[in-house]
């Protein structure tokens, strides 16, 4: 991975698109069944004093609890911060646990250590950016793509925000540790994966219509994190080793892709909106979570029906467009824009390959009820200023 890094950081500097873009500046990512070992002995090279493990009661048991005794045995001063569920058990990237873990990190901190998911990744994050404190990332489930990411999702008052802050020092993903991680997170992961389809999309009609920044290296990265998913589906459906590696790999790319771009366009769009509309309605109604890939999964699937009929009939029939510009820009960009519509899957394709992996297919299995589904589709496309499909189909109709 480190020769890849050095790659993607060649292509970026000779890159021609007009965007600045970020240099990768991790030094380290491991993927190997090793990769605590691995970790210990970075931590030595860079001298290190005091080690703080973010973590849960889950993440600990999964990681946190060896890696500690790793420590130990190295002679390393650390700190296990273990932050605390809510009343459904669920933990999230609210107010109320990055306070938790700000307050337990000790003064004399210098580096610390994301051990989890999505979640405590980007209560890390955060912290390290409030502390001027490294992170290293030990993901414990291949389940999203923001490990080597720079945003950071957060809830803030009860509504989805996502924060620019720092990509970690290094990362570290044992395999044996993915490999044991809960299947709904595995199909979780794979699902975030399966969320490229449209959000490429998205990205591509973006830059189209409303001359949004885009990047075609960046894009092509992202593709290829996709196509890794795709070819090893059949392995990441029976959660052994080489198809871990192949989910965890392209999570990992994808997040560099959104690095080096520095925005999340190519790994987010409107499936992400509506997973973001779904998370804080659960919130306001005290619900259990449902896991981020599981929702822009199935999210997936509802807007590729809806992009490949609505967005055919606006080819057919440009009139229904308020926007005179925007009318010219489809006519000018119509045998593109049909490409694009063509290149997602049938929802059918989604909810077979998310079926095959052992994730849900359907709002109803993920106990998402077809109210909120229809509000969602109406508005979710505001919680971000982003000209994707969604947002086109809701404010620059003649019936809208």
């Amino acid at each position: 991975m480190n020769d890849r890094l050095e790659e993607m950081n060649r292509l970026a500097n000779q890159c021609n698109c007009g965007n600045k873009h970020n240099l990768i500046q991790i030094e380290e990512i491991v993927i190997a069944k090793d990769a605590l070992d691995q970790l210990v002995t970075f931590l030595q090279k860079k001298a290190f004093q005091h080690v703080v493990l973010v973590v849960d009661e889950q993440t600990y048991k999964a990681a946190g609890e060896k890696l500690s005794n790793l420590l130990h045995t190295a002679g390393f001063q650390h700190t296990v911060c273990k932050v605390d569920p809510d009343e459904n058990g669920d933990v999230m990237a609210d107010e109320k646990v990055i306070v938790q873990a700000l307050l337990g990190t000790p003064r004399e901190a210098d580096v610390l250590l994301a051990v989890g998911a999505g979640t405590l990744h980007d209560v890390t994050r955060i912290c390290s950016e409030k502390t001027k404190t490294p992170f290293i990332s030990i993901p414990t489930a291949p389940s999203v793509d923001g490990f080597t990411s720079l945003g950071a999702p957060l809830i803030v008052r009860g509504f989805k925000q996502t924060f620019q802050t720092q990509a970690p020092l290094a990362v570290f993903a044992d395999i044996e540790i993915l490999m044991n991680a809960p299947a709904n997170m595995i199909a979780a992961g794979f699902g975030d994966m399966m969320a490229k389809f449209t959000s490429l999309a998205d990205w591509k009609f973006g830059e189209m219509m409303a001359d949004e920044p885009y990047c075609p290296l960046v894009e092509s990265l992202t593709k290829e994190a996709l196509e890794t998913c795709i070819t090893n589906r059949d392995h990441i459906a029976r959660k052994n080793e080489a198809g871990v590696t192949a989910l965890i790999d392209a999570l990992i790319v994808s997040g560099l892709a959104m690095l080096i771009f520095g925005q999340s366009h190519p790994a987010s769009g409107g499936e992400h909106h509506l997973s973001h509309y779904w998370e804080m309605e659960f919130l306001r109604e005290r619900r259990p979570q449902i896991l981020h890939g599981a929702k822009v999964g199935v999210a997936t699937s509802l807007l590729a029906r809806l992009y490949k009929e609505e967005m055919q009939t606006i080819l057919l029939d440009r009139s229904q467009v308020k926007d005179p510009f925007l009318r010219k820009r489809i006519k000018d960009h119509q045998h593109e824009i049909q490409a694009i519509i063509n290149n997602i899957p049938e929802t059918a394709y989604f909810e077979k390959v998310m079926e095959k992996v052992g994730g849900k297919s359907s709002t109803f299995e993920l106990g998402i009820h077809d109210s909120l589904v229809t509000d969602s589709m109406l508005e979710a496309h505001k919680l971000r200023e982003r000209f994707t499909m969604l947002h086109f189909l809701n404010e620059e109709l003649m019936y809208n």
